[in-house]
């Protein structure tokens, strides 16, 4: 399936802003706030997000974040990890030092207890070579079709990407995306989102004329709408967009206010008849993480055992 109705969220302990992540990252942005006051406001902000989430249906695992060593980005495992339904979570190369202590093998035996969980794809080892694959961050999948977009950059290696999707039986399809100013974009999760009948992408981002048309095939050959969003769009957060499914099999977009915002009537409309929209306040993660509602999302598509 492409949606699933169990995630994983991680209660942040160090919440600041990562000077190790900000130079292939545009979207960070420093705030004049202190580092308690930062704290805080991203600690309220985690707290409406999960009891949201929950308030429309989905299973929501939270875990905390350990205090040491700290991790400023320990809010997004998106990045470090994925659960598949055949059992498969793999584990991925992080670029930045400072993330790597966030792949944490007491979650996953956690999560042992309550998903069917039968083997672990590695491939951290592949950070002493200075190679890197950042989770859903660097790939959007499709699971129905079996396909995993990715734009390259010095955070998603195509070498990888390729080796990955030959282990998981996956179809690759990457591509450079630039924003307007013309940097590499640093993750294709904020400039593309793929949901069960609908895909959200900013065209005007990939900069080929052959690689968009790859793109745009692709989509339409996998039966979804293309929704196209704006340079300006993509920088509110609009790409960074997740659909997951509610108990009772209904789709609910999750996305920040700044994404909903900054989409038009018509857009919101399109988006309308795919999925229930769920406007999230995180502005603060958002403005100095450099990652939105789809960055603080694991999805678990791992089956459940049954109790």
């Amino acid at each position: 399936m492409q949606t699933t109705n169990n995630i994983l969220i991680v209660r942040p302990s160090n919440f600041v802003f990562n000077a190790e992540t900000a130079g292939s990252n545009a979207f960070q942005n420093v705030v004049n706030d202190s580092d308690e006051a930062i704290k805080q406001k991203v600690f309220e902000e985690f707290e409406e997000f999960a009891k949201t989430l929950k308030s429309r249906g989905i299973n929501v695992c939270v875990v905390d974040d350990t205090a040491t060593p700290q991790k400023p980005d320990a809010i997004f495992p998106n990045n470090w990890v994925s659960f598949h339904a055949d059992g498969t979570v793999i584990l991925y190369p992080m670029f930045a030092v400072n993330r790597r202590y966030e792949r944490r093998m007491d979650i996953i035996e956690m999560l042992k207890g309550q998903f069917k969980i039968k083997k672990i794809v590695d491939l951290s080892h592949y950070e002493a070579e200075n190679k890197f694959l950042e989770g859903t961050g660097s790939i959007v999948f499709d699971h129905t079709h079996k396909i995993a977009y990715a734009c390259l950059s010095p955070r998603t290696h195509k070498d990888l990407l390729i080796e990955l999707c030959e282990k998981i039986n996956y179809r690759p399809i990457y591509f450079y995306a630039h924003d307007k100013s013309g940097k590499e974009i640093y993750h294709t999760n904020v400039m593309m989102c793929v949901g069960k009948t609908f895909a959200v992408v900013c065209l005007d981002s990939i900069t080929n004329p052959d690689e968009r048309s790859a793109v745009v095939d692709s989509i339409f050959n996998s039966k979804k709408e293309l929704i196209d969003i704006t340079f300006e769009q993509m920088n509110h957060f609009a790409g960074n967009m997740l659909e997951l499914r509610t108990a009772d099999a209904k789709g609910v977009l999750a996305l920040s206010k700044s994404s909903y915002h900054s989409l038009s009537q018509e857009q919101r409309h399109a988006l309308e008849k795919h999925c229930k929209l769920v406007p999230l306040a995180i502005q603060t993660i958002e403005t100095i993480g450099g990652g939105s509602a789809r960055c603080m999302i694991a999805e678990i598509f791992c089956h459940k055992i049954d109790a």
